[in-house]
């Protein structure tokens, strides 16, 4: 008898025989590739991943054996000479089903799938042959399309899913055999109230709003619309509505009739900033009633599941993380994007989840534009080949549609995507709300002077130093108030409800900010000031002016202007955005917010660029070029990274719960639940301002012999001002702040 995993019974009366979880493997990973039309390819890595385990040397190990056992090269062996067309494919699912996905032939962290394949194995027992049928044959998925010119990204694509079905099922059979072992029951997961029960939650919400004004009219006119339109074919669509238009519940509303029309089993909202995810995950929690807790899995690496009732809810929603097994779910884009380009067991799990889904990007316009070209290619993948619908949601709407026309085509784009929204220009002119100029050139004295010539004005510019600076030469003045990333999440909040507040009372309220108010900050001011940017983020700043449109557009002034000073000149990479938006502006600019000017920047951005350089690394061509006994998995996901990290946290002890979480680490065994209590007090530094830090003394580790310096505290408070946040100045370097990934 062969077992695949053991207990401390030593008669092995309750080992898991290697034959059940093989079989039931294979049958649960086959359950997941039915998402996309690949039973056979599924049952047949769940079949042979544990081959290896049919070996003396393994099953000594589970008897207590230290010795070391290669379980998982076995399986691949017999992939590639069991289906001689795709078994390489298989070989690195197969091979890397615990470590992960592996290089075919190129040196990384892992071991090259060549280097194992080349390896001396155990002798396996014939026995797996006769407990164990394999599928004849590995048919290309149902309905699966083609393209020549992508052939080994769309290949490592449905590794990439595949392997997402196999390592859900693996992990979850060995966590249901400990679990049952253990408690006698398995653990619980996923469920969730079905979809259209959430959907008949939501119609009762939606029945409560009154189109007691032209806004709400329009924004019923925008929800009817695109209801109607959720039983077109699951594809590609684009949703364009200016700010204030409602997309947020109406999108939902589309997505939710969208799934239960074409048999879909869930809605997933990407966004691009964490505390945009929090709001509107408490949105659909809010707006789903009685359901929505249940409903809704927000994940991101900010969110506390220890804001649950009880224990049992908080290890449920863990486990729902590792998988996606929720109706709803509200993550990251960086959680998103990184997950389809990963090569980690862990990342890789949640992917056939996303498969038959509606997939929303919200801000879509916000796909860093080093990564865009293989982000869109994988997002047009999961329409082509997966049964997912994807919606670009945004007011300024990228040009990512590929079409025959050269000349206004995005090379490798989404084909034929299709409006959901009801005539968006139109839409544009029902909702202008503001007036858009160029104001010239301003020198920090002019700048300071069209601050104090308005009681309430927002001033948005493109660095840390620039606002700090613009501050302090207004901040005896009525009203002054400061918002920097230099500042913790809880501070920015408190500043945020003091700045509405003013507001609400009419009295002067004069804000500096970076561009982080922009990521979705629900303030109204009657002007607004904008330094030279992107054309979307002077979309994005014109949304918090007149953002309730009680003031005519004639009154609410959004003013652009460039920076005299050259210590306050945008980074390079904001610098290309500018230059395209003064250059749109010398033909849109009596109206550089229409939906033509955006079209004209967008295509402008993405003409300056290049092909190359909206894939920085070379990840397609990289792709292609290694061919499928070639595909670089693991340097994929170490070159896809939407963050460039090149800063570390600091724990501001910013008030109470702070201080009281930092105190928590002192005798926690796990700290998963204390990070994320201490997320929101943290403060992103540059590491020439950390390393300026650490060497006067002013940060220190805490509980450094348990955790090294994972949790870095500000221990020199007086360096934390209640206005201006943390300062790590050091003459020996310049840091800039700037809202591109």
């Amino acid at each position: 008898m062969y077992y695949a995993h053991s207990t401390s019974t030593t008669d092995k009366s309750d080992w898991q025989t290697l034959e059940s979880h093989l079989k039931t493997v294979g049958v649960l990973a086959a359950e997941r590739a039915n998402r996309f039309g690949a039973v056979e390819w599924g049952e047949a890595v769940g079949l042979l991943h544990d081959v290896g385990k049919y070996t003396v040397p393994f099953q000594r190990r589970l008897e207590g054996s230290p010795e070391r056992v290669d379980h998982s090269t076995a399986g691949a062996h017999i992939a590639i000479e069991k289906y001689p067309q795709v078994g390489h494919l298989l070989a690195y699912l197969i091979a890397g089903h615990h470590a992960g996905l592996a290089n075919g032939r190129d040196i990384g962290e892992r071991r090259p799938l060549k280097d194992r394949l080349e390896a001396e194995l155990p002798s396996l027992d014939p026995v797996w042959q006769r407990e164990i049928t394999l599928p004849g044959t590995l048919p290309l998925p149902a309905g699966f399309t083609p393209i020549r010119d992508r052939k080994f990204f769309q290949a490592a694509f449905l590794a990439r899913m595949i392997f997402s079905c196999l390592v859900d099922a693996d992990f979850i059979d060995t966590e249901t055999f400990y679990a049952v072992h253990e408690k006698g029951v398995p653990h619980t997961r996923g469920g969730g109230p079905p979809l259209d029960l959430l959907r008949e939650a939501l119609n009762q919400r939606l029945a409560t709003f009154k189109a007691d004004s032209d806004v709400n009219r329009l924004r019923g006119e925008i929800l009817s619309h695109m209801r109607a339109q959720a039983e077109l074919s699951p594809g590609r669509f684009t949703l364009t509505v200016p700010t204030g238009g409602g997309k947020t519940l109406a999108s939902l509303a589309f997505a939710l009739d969208h799934a239960i029309t074409h048999g879909m089993d869930r809605v997933i909202y990407v966004i691009p900033f964490t505390s945009i995810v929090e709001q509107n995950a408490a949105v659909f929690r809010d707006a789903l009633g009685e359901h929505g807790e249940a409903a809704v899995l927000e994940h991101h690496s900010a969110f506390d599941a220890g804001g649950q009732r009880d224990r049992h809810s908080i290890d449920k929603l863990r486990r729902d993380s590792e998988n996606w097994d929720a109706p709803i779910v509200v993550t990251t884009s960086v959680q998103f994007f990184e997950s389809l380009f990963a090569a980690k067991t862990s990342r890789c799990r949640k992917l056939h989840n996303i498969a038959n889904s509606v997939v929303i990007l919200d801000e879509a316009q916000t796909m860093p534009l080093p990564l865009l070209r293989p982000s869109v290619a994988a997002l047009d993948e999961l329409a082509l080949n997966y049964r997912a619908s994807i919606v670009l949601c945004t007011a300024t709407q990228p040009a990512l549609a590929e079409t025959d026309d050269p000349e206004n085509s995005f090379a490798g784009g989404l084909r034929d995507p299709k409006e959901l929204a009801p005539d968006p220009d139109r839409l544009y002119r029902q909702l202008e709300r503001v007036s858009v100029r160029h104001i010239g050139t301003l020198d920090d004295e002019a700048l300071r002077d069209e601050l104090l010539a308005t009681e309430q004005v927002l001033c948005i510019v493109n660095n840390r130093r620039h606002a700090r600076a613009l501050f302090e030469s207004i901040a005896d003045r009525p009203g002054a108030f400061h918002l920097t990333t230099a500042m913790c999440a809880v501070h920015r909040r408190q500043v945020l409800a003091e700045i509405r507040a003013t507001l609400d009372a009419g009295l002067p309220c004069r804000v500096v900010s970076t561009s982080l108010i922009e990521a979705g900050v629900d303030v109204d001011f009657p002007r607004v000031l904008r330094a030279e940017a992107g054309l979307d983020s002077i979309a994005q700043a014109a949304g918090r002016c007149n953002r309730e449109g009680k003031r005519p557009a004639v009154e609410s002034d959004v003013a652009i202007f460039a920076t005299a000073n050259d210590d306050w000149a945008p980074p390079p990479e904001l610098k290309q955005f500018a230059q395209a938006t003064v250059e749109v502006l010398r033909h849109h600019g009596d109206d550089p917010l229409s939906l033509e000017a955006i079209d004209a920047y967008f295509r402008l951005l993405y003409w300056q660029q290049g092909l190359q350089r909206l894939d920085r690394h070379g990840l397609l061509k990289l792709v292609e070029d290694g061919r499928l006994e070639g595909i670089p998995f693991e340097t994929l996901e170490q070159k896809f990274r939407m963050i460039e990290n090149n800063q570390r946290a600091v724990i501001i002890p910013f008030d109470d719960k702070a201080r009281a979480a930092l105190r928590e680490l002192a005798y926690a065994e796990g700290v998963g639940g204390i990070a994320r209590k201490l997320q929101p007090y943290t403060v992103q530094v540059p590491q020439q301002g950390f390393a300026a830090l650490e060497r006067v003394g002013a940060i220190a580790p805490v509980e450094p012999d348990k955790f090294g310096e994972q949790f870095m505290e500000l221990v020199n408070e007086d360096l934390y001002d209640e206005r201006l946040g943390l300062n790590w100045s050091d003459p020996t370097f310049r840091s800039d702040e700037s809202n591109i990934w």
